[in-house]
């Protein structure tokens, strides 16, 4: 496959899923044929219980500078649709996810990256939500998921101004999880995606739920920890003073 087109990659190892966004002529911009694969593509991940963890990066020195408005012949609603799409796809993956950004993560990235649970950047990363600058309304899902994690206030700011902000701001706001310094973000996920494989997915499967709000399932996962051995395995483990190994799947 020629690198050099606009694709998304991905690869599996350890129980870590990483799926790269690569459009190197244009800053990894996603076109209209990527945002309808990322819903396909998630859907084949999710189906692998191999996968324990998700990461989205971007190929190269950037993570993703928004929507290839050239490849989209209605850029207002058609780029509002495929984005909104890609974005509730991801946000719906059963386990935890990371976005690992790298210089730009503007438009269309920022709200995959948005999407995402947690977010890693590396010092020196800009943040932007560009829909001003275009005269495209910024959806009400994709508003609403973005004011949960930085406020009413950052967000009317990066939505009104479409300006770009940096990795100290977007850090004091809630936008990421953590900045590493050059060079260091990579090994920094790779830890922390260990780190998340080796923890239960019981328990993680559920504070996603309940993360996003969702007020309908506390019987369910009650019955869930009731019949899986992870809590008993957890507590032994803890004893034992050893690495526990949890089994429940989703």
């Amino acid at each position: 496959m020629d690198r050099t087109e606009p694709q998304l990659e991905h690869t599996v190892a350890n129980g870590v899923a990483t799926v790269v966004i690569g459009n190197p002529a244009k800053r990894n911009a996603m076109t209209a044929p990527m945002w309808r694969e990322l819903p396909v593509l998630l859907e084949r991940l999710a189906a692998d219980a191999s996968v324990r963890v998700l990461v989205l990066t971007g190929a190269g020195d950037t993570f993703c500078a928004g929507a290839d408005i050239s490849s989209l012949k209605e850029p207002g609603q058609l780029t509002s649709e495929l984005t909104v799409a890609a974005e509730e796809a991801l946000a719906a993956f059963p386990r935890p996810t990371i976005a690992a950004v790298r210089g730009y993560c503007v438009g269309g990235g920022c709200q995959l990256a948005a999407a995402c649970d947690l977010r890693f950047a590396e010092e020196g990363a800009r943040f932007g939500i560009t829909p001003a600058k275009l005269g495209i309304v910024y959806s009400s899902s994709s508003t609403r998921r973005l004011v949960g994690l930085v406020g009413p206030a950052t967000a009317k700011y990066l939505l009104f101004s479409g300006e770009l902000i940096g990795t100290e701001r977007a850090l004091r706001t809630g936008l990421i999880d953590e900045v590493l310094p050059p060079a260091g973000l990579a090994g920094r996920v790779a830890e922390f995606c260990g780190i998340l494989a080796s923890r239960s997915q019981l328990t993680q499967a559920a504070a996603k739920e309940f993360a996003t709000g969702r007020t309908d399932r506390d019987a369910h996962w009650t019955a869930q920890a009731r019949t899986s051995e992870d809590t008993a395995e957890g507590v032994s483990a803890f004893l034992e003073r050893r690495p526990p190994r949890f089994t429940w799947t989703t």
